[in-house]
């Protein structure tokens, strides 16, 4: 079965070079980038621990009551959701704008309120823990502003830790689609 949001779209060879964004169907979501290994480390180990609680929930619905049984397939459809939200975090980009698909929130800011999107070195978040290190992030800044920018990428997140040059071609994307999209 396969599933889009775990791959980045890759350009085909035979997109028109002279576009600066190498994508033909502007309009849907995509991800400038793959997820990284800790997103999907953890997303697997989760899978894995739903497989076991699925097959206690089959031992069970054979010995048990099917209340416990539908309890605990309750219990393995759960872990598997959030499985698949932590795949589906991250940045999506397309020709309406950013969206930031959180854990619980997801906040889409159209490409005209951005002023700017650039890449800043300032203490981040490592790994979305307390603990801060010395790192690079894109950040916005909306218009109107506000007290600061929006951090919308760091190099210490689950998707780009110990991947620079994974975090340097993904803010370059996103900078490429707010400058292509920003100005109309």
């Amino acid at each position: 079965m396969p599933l889009p949001f775990l791959t980045a779209d890759r350009a085909s060879d035979q997109a028109a070079d002279d576009l600066p964004l190498p994508y033909v169907d502007r309009d849907r979501w995509r991800r400038p980038y793959r997820p990284g290994p800790w997103r999907v480390g953890t997303a697997a180990l989760l899978l894995l621990f739903a497989s076991y609680v699925l097959f206690a929930a089959v031992v069970i619905a054979l010995a048990g009551t099917p209340s416990d049984a539908g309890t605990v397939f309750g219990v393995a459809s759960a872990v598997i959701a959030v499985a698949l939200r932590l795949l589906r975090m991250g940045v999506w980009v397309s020709a309406r704008g950013l969206r930031r698909v959180g854990f619980l929130l997801t906040r889409t800011v159209r490409w005209q309120h951005i002023v700017s999107v650039r890449t800043v070195q300032q203490p981040v978040r490592w790994l979305g823990l307390p603990r801060t290190v010395q790192g690079q992030a894109l950040v916005l800044v909306r218009q109107g502003g506000g007290p600061a920018p929006e951090t919308v990428l760091t190099s210490h997140n689950a998707d780009f830790l110990a991947r620079p040059q994974a975090f340097d071609r993904a803010a370059d994307t996103v900078e490429a689609w707010a400058a292509e999209f920003g100005r109309s």
